[in-house]
């Protein structure tokens, strides 16, 4: 599970960057004192407009940025204390693919696997089911440069699931993505859901929420606005459909 408590981020600006934002603050503060917790075998969703704060609190979870201050507990371990020993228990996904594009699919999954220290029969059994899963069979000997922004994002996914983690973290997996690979990606959360896996994620797209969460927080200004579960946020929404009442939050 993860659980996050008190959690603050704040970012050095620039000179150039005061001029550009029209302010005198020396300091920006991206998340302020955001809290909450997601359970294993549900799916949570962390929404918000764009420069709400949602991205840089998933970093913070994988560990890529260090909070200013609050706790994050990542499947038992204290992530800000030790985040080596976080990330063996994390796969993260952001719409930035950063993959190689001299190597192939295969060459990068097995790279990643090495990284992760996962034993060759382990590795080859999440590779079948994996590449089966995404229905990736006939590009895994294409190099990385000559594929589909679909199939790049297909092998991000691997990437960050071939080491099995208990903790599966999503920055909009889907954005951009064709009809196809984007159902690929929901059967994927579907699955890890389903074999206990604590997973969350962040989307533009209502849809994808309404499908797939057990419970949301709506995250506005680097604050939360909202949180609690999918159907405690139906039977109480003001709005006619769920989108309307995430601007409705968001606005008031």
């Amino acid at each position: 599970m993860i659980k996050v408590s008190h959690l603050r981020k704040e970012f050095e600006l620039s000179r150039q960057q005061q001029k550009e934002l029209n302010t005198s603050d020396k300091i920006a503060l991206a998340v302020n004192d955001v809290s909450f917790e997601c359970q294993a075998g549900k799916v949570y969703s962390l929404l918000g407009p764009n420069g709400a704060g949602k991205t840089t609190t998933l970093r913070m979870l994988s560990t890529i940025l260090t909070p200013t201050s609050g706790g994050i507990e990542i499947a038992g371990i204290d992530a800000v204390k030790y985040p080596q020993e976080a990330r063996k228990k994390i796969g993260f996904l952001t719409g930035s693919t950063g993959l190689y594009a001299r190597l192939t699919p295969i060459e990068i999954i097995d790279y990643f696997a090495a990284l992760y220290q996962v034993p060759n029969k382990e590795r080859d059994e999440r590779k079948k089911y994996l590449f089966h899963l995404l229905n990736m069979e006939d590009f895994l000997q294409k190099r990385i440069g000559k594929l589909s922004t679909g199939m790049k994002q297909k092998v991000s996914i691997c990437r960050t699931m071939i080491h099995n983690p208990e903790v599966v973290i999503f920055d909009e997996p889907t954005s951009g993505l064709d009809v196809i690979t984007a159902e690929n990606i929901i059967k994927l959360i579907r699955d890890c859901k389903d074999q206990g896996k604590t997973v969350i994620f962040s989307s533009h797209i209502m849809s994808e929420v309404d499908l797939l969460c057990d419970d949301l927080a709506i995250i506005h200004k680097g604050a939360l606005k909202y949180q609690g579960s999918m159907t405690d946020f139906r039977q109480h929404m003001e709005a006619t459909n769920l989108t309307e009442e995430f601007i409705r939050i968001v606005q008031r």
